[in-house]
């Protein structure tokens, strides 16, 4: 079987990559810009290639039996106009191009975003009510893939992002922005009021949930990667700060509130472990409890 990833060298692509490695599969890695190191695996083959550049793009991508689709640019800005009047546009052509050459299997990074102001625990079955314009975007793309993928009869996993972490994070995330406070040494962490509920998963869960998926050939529709349990913001904050056996403190309040998310809510994984059965949980994800994180 051969899998093309597109966004191969981005935050979640090198997970991506790297859980693919660990399977009998041949890969095909595509990304505007080269890698500045050789990606992972022995049977990878790199493409460079540029999503706004359509003809012949699943040729190029070497005609793989399925693609994970992960390419998107603009982010982290949430709001900018990008995303509905560059990034969909250029993304519905793209992916239209390869399933009328022949992909029959796509699998497309989504996000939490498309549910809006939505709170509590967010089903695939809630109504997508995007407040931002990359939420906008993705949705848009969504219902568009869903009915071109009916038309030609592929199969769509449209994998509904909930909030990840780790290594190689932008420098403007949370999880990147307190481990640089803590390796300068800085006495405190400028940040919110903690108090806001997120589904938070590592990087490398959901690059593994992402594969699973697209391995799956039973697998099919929206499907939440989440890890289904809700967490506040300060209780995950105090979680790495132990992690690291630093003293850094909490600077609680510092920062506002954001107002394009909602203060309470986190993904259900009923539909995510219908899909993969046992294949949904790993030792590498934090166990469900409702007491939040253990090890």
């Amino acid at each position: 079987m051969k899998v093309a990833v597109t966004g191969a060298t981005g935050f979640l692509g090198r997970y991506v990559l790297a859980e693919l490695a660990r399977r009998d599969v041949s890969v095909v890695a595509a990304s505007r810009t080269a890698p500045s190191k050789p990606v992972h695996g022995r049977d990878v083959a790199f493409v460079q290639l540029d999503t706004a550049t359509t003809e012949g793009a699943f040729e190029r991508l070497g005609s793989p039996d399925v693609l994970i689709h992960l390419a998107w640019e603009g982010l982290p800005n949430y709001q900018s106009e990008r995303h509905v009047k560059v990034e969909f546009p250029a993304q519905q052509r793209f992916l239209d191009e390869c399933i009328k050459d022949g992909l029959s299997n796509l699998v497309v990074a989504g996000t939490c975003f498309e549910y809006g102001m939505a709170e509590g625990e967010l089903a695939e079955s809630l109504q997508a009510e995007p407040l931002t314009q990359y939420g906008l975007a993705k949705d848009m793309l969504r219902r568009h893939l869903e009915a071109s993928c009916d038309r030609r009869g592929a199969r769509l996993v449209w994998g509904r992002l909930f909030y990840l972490y780790g290594q190689g994070q932008g420098p403007a995330s949370l999880y990147s922005l307190l481990n640089q406070a803590i390796d300068q040494g800085r006495p405190s962490f400028d940040m919110s009021g903690g108090a806001q509920v997120r589904d938070f998963l590592p990087a490398q869960e959901a690059g593994r949930l992402l594969v699973e998926l697209a391995l799956s050939p039973t697998a099919k529709g929206v499907v939440n990667i989440c890890s289904g349990i809700p967490v506040t913001v300060r209780d995950l904050v105090d979680r790495w700060i132990h992690e690291r056996q630093a003293t850094i403190s909490m600077n609680l309040g510092k920062l506002p509130y954001s107002p394009i998310e909602p203060m309470s809510f986190w993904g259900s994984r009923q539909r995510l472990e219908t899909c993969l059965g046992a294949r949904a949980f790993s030792p590498f994800a934090e166990t469900r409890s409702g007491s939040g994180f253990e090890h």
